[in-house]
């Protein structure tokens, strides 16, 4: 399994030793299986896609106000999937409940743009962009990462990636706010980096600037909402031309990342 797709829906109702496995492979890009006589290592570096509820219920931060489930009872819940297997997750996106006039539109070319699509920026907005166009952009993001390191960002390691990842100083602090007040580990500390170089890529910019980092670091949760406040407990504010704050759960128009304007 050198490559392909994981795919798990409802992932806190699945075994919890078999979810923990997974971070092997998340982690090393290869499983080790070990027998009385032998011990074999294969290549293992798939794409893992999974969702989960909010809560047992499933409505925890919808708008409609139908979760009743109590507090603890959704710790708990939540709880099933472990800090350290959430740390190996690059994206975490939280998905609302899309309203039915949004979801019965259509827009693009043959219906195949995203129309009412709720984007980064916290809005629901006539993106107009086909998958053929996304498809595209994506192709030359990965072009560029070949040409400038030999391979995609997903396999730099810590110190390659450090040589490539170009930051501004902007960024860089604002990076450095939010793994203190985050209490990153260090390994979500360069996952962050990677998927910041990522979206510069797609951009097709040459470094990291405060937009691509507060989307990377959005990505991490909607415990990021701190951390990217502007001036929260800080005296560093970040660039004026960009509002950073995290969507929550709570915001039926945000999908994830950072609400604010560019």
């Amino acid at each position: 399994m050198g490559g392909g797709r994981i795919s798990r829906t409802f992932q806190s109702e699945w075994d919890r030793r078999s979810l923990e496995a997974l971070r092997e492979p998340l982690e090393s890009g290869s499983v080790q299986i070990a027998r009385a006589a032998m011990q074999v290592e294969f290549p293992a570096r798939p794409l893992l896609v999974t969702a989960m509820n909010p809560c047992p219920c499933g409505w925890a931060g919808d708008a409609s106000g139908r979760c009743d489930c109590p507090s603890d009872a959704i710790a708990r819940y939540q709880s099933r999937v472990s800090g350290p297997l959430l740390d190996r997750i690059d994206l975490h996106v939280a998905l609302p409940r899309v309203p039915s006039a949004e979801l019965l539109r259509r827009g693009g070319a043959a219906g195949d743009g995203f129309a009412g699509t709720a984007t980064s920026l916290g809005t629901v907005a006539d993106v107009g962009e086909s998958s053929a166009q996304v498809r595209a952009r994506v192709v030359a993001a990965r072009e560029r990462q070949l040409s400038r390191q030999g391979k995609p960002n997903a396999h730099l390691d810590a110190n390659a990636l450090q040589a490539v990842v170009a930051m501004t100083p902007a960024a860089r602090a604002l990076l450095e706010r939010a793994a203190d007040r985050l209490a990153l580990s260090a390994r979500a500390v360069h996952r962050v980096l990677r998927v910041a170089r990522t979206i510069a890529d797609l951009a097709d910019h040459a470094a990291v600037d405060v937009a691509e980092m507060a989307e990377a670091i959005g990505f991490r949760g909607p415990s990021a909402n701190a951390a990217t406040a502007p001036g929260a407990g800080h005296a560093a504010t970040p660039s004026p031309r960009v509002t950073l704050r995290a969507s929550t759960p709570s915001e039926p128009a945000a999908l994830h990342g950072v609400a604010g304007s560019y």
